[in-house]
């Protein structure tokens, strides 16, 4: 069970750790040993995150979501799968728990007077800047 906030929590059997060679360094195990990470989450299908919260998750994982709405979270950082795994699962937790802040609503405010009038004041000074910039008309020298 992965605790994410006091409210929720994920069961293991949600999460599906598949392991894959990595490239990069790696030495004479490079092709011997699977130390990539890929960990899969159903964000649709689960049970236990409300519809909010997969809506903000699907949306913060952008490109990691497939069209199915799986989440892909890919772990290759270190050498050693364990250490790639507990990388995978605390860039899930972090990502989750993300989405689970709701976000904070937007009040309407209103400009005081003063700065409207602060506003007219310096587009009224810059219309006469630029109309003493204008040539003169004709017959006028």
């Amino acid at each position: 069970m992965i605790q994410i906030s006091p409210a929720i929590a994920i069961p293991d059997s949600e999460i599906i750790l598949e392991f894959v060679r990595s490239s990069g360094p790696g030495g004479q195990n490079v092709n011997k040993v699977e130390t990539t990470v890929q960990l899969r989450f159903d964000i649709k299908g689960s049970p236990s995150l409300p519809d909010a919260i997969k809506q903000r998750l699907t949306s913060l994982a952008g490109n990691r979501v497939t069209t199915e709405g799986i989440l892909m979270v890919t772990a290759r950082r270190f050498r050693h799968q364990a250490r790639n795994r507990e990388d995978a699962l605390e860039r899930f937790i972090h990502l989750v728990q993300r989405a689970a802040v709701p976000p904070k609503e937007r009040r309407k405010t209103r400009p005081t007077k003063a700065s409207k009038e602060r506003r007219l004041q310096e587009k009224r000074r810059s219309a006469r800047i630029k109309s003493l910039r204008r040539d003169l008309p004709e017959g006028t020298e």
